[in-house]
């Protein structure tokens, strides 16, 4: 019996892949222990064979780039492989941290150049600039040809046009999407890559295993801990997504089209991720264990069908009674309801020293200024921000950016110009104790006219974030320095976080 072949297509417009890549996160702990090389080899060698020669991984995948590097030496069929770099939160900065981690990979893989490599930081905060620096670092081993392409992970689309627009060569990033979680193409993700030629890798499109026969009819798992990490993180994707009894109704809804083309759930729901906008491929969970060609035949089935559009109106309606899964492509690594394995991040929020020493100021009724280290600050007399009690005041600020390589985050872009200015207040906010949802004035200065509805826009995404609206003024006058677009200046009062609005 002869498999279907795999689409193909091209990433970073030099990378030719099939539209299916082998995932192997199963190969971190959680699924499996122990890896046997050989046998990890020989299902590699199967599944080239078949047309999905292409293999994403990351640095913390347990042995995954050494299984590489092994299949690398002992055969001569030709693969594909990315990885990741996930920096340790550790405020290290320096180009040696990362040409270190690249050539660890490299080592590892027993490869030249890496085809695609991906930050991983998740960035658990934008306000946190390390992984401007990361990124920047990344370009510098890409100019050297140690790297090919550059790709992020779990980037929200206001942060991805905001890398794109300040020059950093974006080629892929990497998201959740599924039919139950459509947050790409409800927001602007798909429309900012499709615009920008960015391709989307997507995982999770099998929701770890719940969108299959297994699970039809079934009742919802009542204890998380007998499940694996892929199916525990899931599960809450499914809470998010309007709970167990609307999820089965996209199941046997896919279930019914599946029957129809003679194909399994796995294979339409694939399908339907093929086929959103700026999806380039599916990432598919690969354990490269002695039977993992089983699933083969089922995973290539997604391309032997096409989905009719009386099949696209069935999934539509009864996604219709699912809920929009908050925020944007990521935030689930950033902001509740956290949607991960373990459900709390609270690890990646933890108290510094110098938090500590602001809350004991701020207790004994001290005046904090909290400086940025911008050059002009001691010069003029000023500093990004003071707080007296329980009010912050954040001086005008600009889209200064700390590379020098980069003379404005966000580039000739107004509204992403935006997102980095209130990033630079969000940082000096949880700097003086609060946060953006904390602030109850902003005032705007603009360049020029034209760029006020993008500027509001981003204002009016940064603070629906947050889950408050600040009294605002946004006025037309000259800034200094012809590359700023938008400057913006903010009040808080800290102690209010309940909204009531009338």
């Amino acid at each position: 019996m002869s498999l279907p072949k795999p689409e193909r297509t091209t990433i970073g417009g030099s990378i030719g892949i099939p539209r299916m890549v082998n995932g192997l996160w199963q190969l971190a702990g959680g699924h499996d222990e122990h890896v046997d090389f050989s046998v990890a080899t020989k299902a590699m060698d199967h599944l080239i064979s078949v047309g999905l020669d292409c293999f994403d991984m990351a640095d913390h995948y347990g042995d995954a780039e050494l299984v590489i590097g092994e299949q690398h030496r002992s055969s001569v069929r030709k693969s594909t492989a990315f990885t990741k770099w996930c920096p340790a939160e550790n405020g290290i900065k320096t180009f040696k941290q990362a040409e270190d981690a690249v050539d660890l990979a490299l080592s590892r893989m027993g490869h030249k150049s890496v085809a695609l490599m991906q930050l991983k930081d998740h960035v658990w905060e934008y306000t946190d600039d390390t992984y401007l620096h990361n990124l920047h670092h990344l370009r510098t081993l890409q100019i050297q040809g140690k790297i090919k392409h550059i790709g992020v992970t779990n980037i929200d689309a206001a942060h991805l046009e905001l890398l794109i627009n300040s020059g950093f060569p974006i080629a892929t990033n990497q998201v959740s999407c599924s039919v139950i979680d459509r947050r790409h193409v409800r927001g602007r993700m798909a429309s900012v890559c499709t615009q920008h030629g960015v391709s989307i890798l997507a995982y999770g499109t099998l929701l770890g295993g719940y969108l299959s026969e297994k699970w039809i009819g079934q009742p919802e798992p009542q204890d998380p801990k007998a499940l694996n990490w892929s199916l525990r993180k899931y599960l809450r994707f499914i809470h998010a997504a309007g709970g167990w009894a609307a999820f089965q109704l996209v199941l046997q809804v896919i279930s019914a089209i599946a029957e129809k083309h003679g194909v399994s759930i796995a294979a339409v729901a694939t399908r339907y991720v093929l086929d959103l906008p700026a999806v380039a491929a599916v990432i598919v969970g690969s354990r490269l264990s002695a039977d993992s060609d089983k699933y083969t035949a089922s995973n290539l089935a997604a391309f032997s069908i096409r989905l009719s559009d009386e099949d696209k109106a069935l999934i539509t309606k009864a996604q219709e009674n699912l809920a929009d899964i908050p925020g944007d492509c990521g935030d689930e690594y950033r902001r509740p309801p956290y949607l991960t394995a373990t459900g709390d991040l609270s690890h990646h929020l933890h108290k510094s020293e110098q938090d500590l020493e602001v809350a004991k100021a701020a207790h004994e009724g001290k005046r904090i200024e909290y400086s940025s280290a911008s050059e002009w600050e001691p010069i003029a007399g000023y500093c990004r921000a003071v707080r007296t009690c329980n009010t912050v005041r954040v001086s005008g600020t600009t889209a200064n950016s700390p590379l020098s390589s980069i003379p404005v985050l966000g580039g000739s872009s107004a509204r992403s110009q935006t997102i980095a200015v209130l990033d630079i207040i969000a940082r000096a906010m949880q700097k003086l104790g609060g946060s953006l949802s904390d602030i109850v004035r902003t005032r705007i200065i603009i360049r020029n006219p034209e760029d006020c509805e993008e500027v509001s826009r981003a204002h009016g995404w940064a603070f629906k974030c947050v889950g408050v609206r600040p009294a605002n003024t946004l006025i037309v006058s000259g800034l200094v320095g012809s590359e700023f677009l938008v400057e913006i200046e903010a009040e808080a009062e800290l102690g209010f976080k309940d909204v009531l609005r009338i």
